[in-house]
């Protein structure tokens, strides 16, 4: 019999080990709900956002009105941006700074501005035109867009100059449509994905490393001793989380650094700013990274439960593909990512200029983002006291 045994061992293969093998395998497998869902869950994901959510022809922009003529002429004109489909009238705006303001604050992408006098100059032949203001950031965002636009004038001269005023059509048009690119008049694609890249990289690493670090002490036995001390959930949270922030602002530097002068990308805002939006930006992966330690039972499910959290944000963010041309519920859930939020804070003081007051409306949702997952990982913490 032990000599059966020994034969058995010393065989080069033996189907029935093998199979062991594999079942043990799948057994630990089913046991590993975190792997199962991502086995299942990253392709869905994958299918989901790049078969419905990702649109690199963005339609109905969000286009304001500063009309200083109003009449059917001027009508027609708003009526042939909207009949398009790449713009989307969203009101009129009392005044230039109120234009300027809502490019800034990315509430328009364009402003269509009609100056006083257009259709006397129109009815007189003396080809006015009309301004239209882009946020061109993001030249991918854009370009579909004011490429259609010289199509409108032909289109609403050709309907609306009839009778007596068919004399206007003709070489040269009636009237003009000067498109006027702010931010970014040269196109430049390393100014939209440069910076962007800051945000990108901090939520790759700085989530990653914090889950790593937390499931690495829990696999050595090191948490125990934390648990054994006499600290608030809330200081180890935040203590954990301090020397992470120094390494967030060092990446974030090297990053400003190369965009500035390796990339040329202009730095028209503050850079304290900056550095501001980025302390929180941080806080808030950092905040993650801890939460989603506390669902992994080892470094293994925390770097999955990590690209879980990293993919939707990479595609949902705006940071690859326009924001705008995704589906509404596509915005509805990078509205609550973060990495949506800072690549408009980051392009918004880099390209822009924008001060606090322009930049609140992607702070905001930032603090509370930040505040929402701490308390969740402080719950969850002390489910593990228990």
């Amino acid at each position: 019999m032990n000599t059966r045994a020994q034969a058995s061992q010393g065989a080069w293969f033996s189907f029935q080990r093998w199979w062991a093998v594999v079942g043990k395998e799948f057994l630990q497998l089913r046991r590993d709900r975190v792997t199962f869902a991502m086995i299942v869950g990253i392709p869905i994901i994958q299918l989901l956002l790049f078969g419905y959510a990702i649109n690199t022809d963005p339609r109905h922009m969000p286009t304001a009105i500063l009309s200083h003529d109003k009449s059917e002429f001027t009508r027609s004109v708003v009526s042939a941006m909207a009949i398009s489909d790449y713009f989307r009238i969203v009101g009129e705006l009392p005044s230039e700074e109120a234009g300027r303001h809502a490019l800034a604050t990315g509430s328009a992408q364009f402003v269509l501005t009609i100056p006083a006098g257009f259709t006397r100059g129109l009815l007189r032949g003396e080809r006015p035109s009309l301004l239209l203001e882009a946020d061109a950031s993001d030249p991918t965002a854009t370009g579909a867009a004011l490429a259609a636009v010289s199509g409108l004038v032909g289109a609403v001269a050709a309907r609306d100059l009839a009778g007596p005023l068919a004399s206007l059509v003709g070489r040269p048009p009636p009237f003009d449509i000067a498109v006027h690119r702010l931010y970014n008049p040269e196109s430049i694609t390393q100014y939209n994905i440069v910076p962007g890249l800051m945000g990108v990289i901090l939520t790759l690493t700085l989530v990653m490393m914090t889950g790593l670090a937390i499931t690495r002490e829990r696999e050595r036995g090191t948490m125990e001793n934390l648990l054994a001390m006499p600290f608030s959930p809330l200081e180890v949270m935040t203590g954990k989380i301090v020397p992470y922030i120094a390494i967030g602002l060092i990446q974030a530097t090297i990053i400003l650094v190369a965009a500035r002068y390796v990339f040329g990308v202009p730095v028209l805002g503050s850079v304290a700013t900056l550095y501001a939006a980025s302390l929180l930006f941080i806080a808030c992966n950092l905040t993650v990274g801890i939460t989603l330690s506390s669902f992994a039972a080892n470094q293994l499910q925390a770097m999955q439960l990590t690209i879980f959290y990293f993919l939707p944000s990479l595609l949902l963010s705006g940071f690859m593909f326009p924001f705008r041309g995704m589906p509404e519920w596509a915005q509805v859930i990078g509205s609550v990512l973060p990495l949506t939020h800072y690549n408009r804070l980051v392009r918004g003081i880099l390209l822009k200029g924008n001060g606090w007051v322009d930049l609140w409306p992607s702070l905001w949702p930032l603090m509370l983002f930040t505040l929402i997952v701490m308390a969740v990982a402080v719950r969850f913490y002390r489910r593990t006291l228990d």
